[in-house]
């Protein structure tokens, strides 16, 4: 069976992405959460993952670093994780890859904590810019193949991709528009979602740089978090 490290939920949209993947596709695996600050150093979390970061994929002697690199390696052995479609599929290999390195603002002004809700001091120009990419892209996704979801009517590892943005548009209260914050909802509301959200809502570890990075460019209104 997988093993798959993670870091906290609350805060770790990288890991995220390849757990929600697993549990949506129905991908049995072994879960080892790693909290942030636990292992001493950068050179701690190398004991697990060449990188020195989460998530890391364990197969037997095979090890696979990094979300997009997950979705890959989990494509060559199980079906459904891009589109069957070769039009879908190629969209949605761009649209995956277009998150994992870009919207940098989005990144940055609005990183992920699932548990809080915060409102923005201001809002820049180049997240705004962010905003409408993203408002475009899935309209562009949702309207080319029909829907539910990004690539059509399965979830895939475009939609997994996606997710950590839609826990950020509820955490922000982002204003998108109303289809965007629809597909946004729907994200939310899949039982591993869910999971995953109430797994956070009951974590008591606190990471200072993340809280620090919130505190930078908002006010928290609202904790829901363990204490």
């Amino acid at each position: 069976m997988y093993t798959l490290y993670i870091a906290n939920k609350n805060y770790s949209s990288w890991s995220l992405r390849a757990w929600l993947l697993m549990r949506e596709r129905g991908i049995p695996f072994t879960e080892q959460l790693v909290v942030f600050g636990q292992l001493e150093s950068w050179q701690g979390f190398r004991r697990i993952s060449p990188s020195g970061r989460v998530p890391c994929l364990i197969d037997g002697e095979t090890v696979v670093w990094d979300s997009l690199s997950i979705a890959e390696y989990l494509a060559e052995h199980h079906e459904g994780i891009w589109p069957s479609d070769a039009l879908a599929r190629a969209w949605a290999r761009s649209a995956a890859a277009e998150m994992h390195s870009g919207f940098a603002a989005l990144r940055s002004r609005c990183s992920m904590s699932c548990g809080i809700r915060v409102r923005l001091h201001s809002r820049s120009a180049d997240l705004e810019q962010d905003i409408a990419r993203l408002s475009a892209l899935w309209s562009d996704g949702l309207e080319r193949f029909g829907g539910p979801f990004l690539a059509g009517r399965s979830f895939t590892a475009v939609d997994a991709f996606f997710a950590p943005v839609a826990f950020r548009i509820r955490t922000y209260g982002l204003d998108i528009d109303a289809g965007s914050l629809a597909y946004a909802q729907r994200l939310l509301d899949l039982p591993a979602m869910r999971a995953w959200y109430a797994d956070a809502l009951r974590e008591k570890w606190r990471d200072e740089p993340h809280d620090s990075e919130v505190d930078q460019f908002g006010a928290v209104l609202e904790d829901l978090r363990a204490r």
